[in-house]
């Protein structure tokens, strides 16, 4: 219950202080004035925003778990190759990607393309890493007794090392979750012309911040509610990787 007394409390106070100091809402709206703006949109308009960028958001998503986990296994089995994908990926991962992000648009064109391959480069760094950091904290006795039992490399892998790395790769899941939701808004600031990014970015040219502020709310629920998504699936299909402390 405290979480939930604690944003009732933060709500009131709000409430009160815009109403005892008199904000205008084209800076800093009240709850209610957002509450009355969010109505102010229509229900096709609010899932045509939504779906466009959950779309986004998880195409993005899908493309850095296919593409991250199989890369974090090279740079797991492979030292040399580690040494030469491991600093491009540092440079690739601190390139801002709102600079990057006009380039991108420019050479892949309008559509959902050059916004999906935003939200991969945003997500898909911290799922190498994790993943790679997992599969490399195998206890060492483990890979020599299958070595000492002649066991292939690819079951070295799949039935030693990727076990161990589960917890590690649904940590970085849930993070990577939240990135490709930003990755797709800053995909969308840049070029789009439907989406929860755009549709913030056009209210606020015209003033309209409450009508941001609901929107904005929207757009941090479906963050919640995928990292939840994520957080079930883990417990569902690996219940052992989940800390004993989280489990119902």
């Amino acid at each position: 219950m405290a979480p939930a007394v604690t944003l009732i409390l933060v709500v009131v106070v709000w409430e009160l202080c815009c109403d005892v100091f008199k904000i205008p809402e084209f800076l800093f709206p009240a709850p209610s004035a957002i509450w009355r703006a969010a109505f102010s949109i229509s229900a096709s308009e609010w899932l045509g925003h939504l779906a466009s960028t959950l779309r986004v958001a998880l195409m993005g998503y899908g493309i850095a778990i296919l593409v991250s986990i199989p890369l974090a296994i090279v740079i797991a089995s492979w030292p040399l190759l580690a040494r030469t994908i491991y600093p491009l990926l540092v440079v690739v991962h601190s390139t801002p990607i709102v600079a990057v992000a006009p380039i991108i648009v420019v050479t892949l064109g309008v559509g959902d393309a050059p916004k999906v391959v935003i939200t991969f480069i945003i997500a898909f760094f911290p799922l190498v890493i994790s993943t790679a950091t997992g599969l490399l904290s195998t206890p060492d006795e483990l890979i020599e007794l299958s070595r000492s039992l002649r066991a292939t490399r690819a079951r070295e892998i799949l039935q030693i090392r990727l076990p161990y790395a589960i917890p590690h790769i649904f940590s970085a899941l849930k993070v990577s979750i939240t990135l490709a939701v930003i990755g797709a808004v800053v995909a969308e600031f840049v070029a789009a012309e439907r989406g929860l990014g755009y549709a913030i970015l056009f209210a606020t040219s015209t003033f309209k911040i409450p009508q941001a502020f609901a929107l904005l709310s929207v757009l941090v629920a479906m963050s919640l509610v995928l990292f939840y998504l994520v957080t079930f699936a883990q417990t569902a299909l690996f219940p052992w990787s989940v800390p004993r402390s989280n489990r119902s």
